[in-house]
């Protein structure tokens, strides 16, 4: 299935270009056992220009069909290349970047390419209850591995030491899978869904 790349996504932006747009689809919590809760998920990636896609994933609790039962939680974030910051970068705060973006061209963004073949990839996520994860990952081709470098929780917020989350483009469907280490646990299956592109 072709990747349509839009024409005002700034080059840095091309290798993360498949994620753009709404998804929604159903999962299971913990490893998906029979017993495991449903949800259901709508997920959208968008941009504005800037070099980082816009994240918003909320979720409910469903039914085995598919019916909301009730709202589970939303979580939102920011998803970038990993690179150092370069004069042309915006901030701290809203001090402006310069128009054109940092990485001008199609062989600048090829040049950090990775050992491996990908791009090495940061995303912040920001979760109700005070919790926000900083991962660091690869993305190579349709596909994301990230690890948590740090999970930041607020003075009440419950535990939760690290995670992992992996995605990856099938068939034009999103899947994910979710590992998280919290309440004194190692890591282990959180949670994991399939998505389709809302057209």
């Amino acid at each position: 299935m072709p990747i349509e790349i839009p024409t005002d996504l700034t080059p840095e932006l091309v290798p993360l270009s498949w994620l753009i747009g709404e998804w929604e689809g159903r999962g299971r919590l913990g490893s998906g056992d029979e017993d495991s809760e449903h949800f259901v998920q709508h997920v959208s990636f968008t941009h504005n220009g800037l070099p980082y896609l816009q994240y918003r994933a909320e979720t409910w609790l469903s039914d085995d069909a598919g019916a909301k039962l009730r709202p589970l939680t939303v979580e939102t974030g920011f998803w970038a290349l990993e690179r150092k910051l370069q004069e042309g970068d915006g901030g701290p705060g809203l001090i402006p970047a310069d128009i054109v973006p940092v990485l001008k061209t199609a062989d600048e963004v090829e040049e950090r390419r990775n050992k491996e073949g990908g791009f090495d990839i940061s995303v912040s996520i920001a979760h109700p209850g005070g919790i926000t994860e900083l991962y660091y990952g690869q993305i190579k081709g349709p596909q994301i591995q990230l690890t948590t470098d740090m999970v930041m929780r607020g003075s009440h917020s419950k535990e939760y030491t690290a995670a992992t989350r992996i995605f990856g483009l099938v068939d034009g469907n999103l899947l994910w899978r979710w590992d998280v280490a919290a309440n004194g646990k190692a890591l282990e299956a959180h949670a994991s869904a399939f998505l389709h592109r809302v057209s």
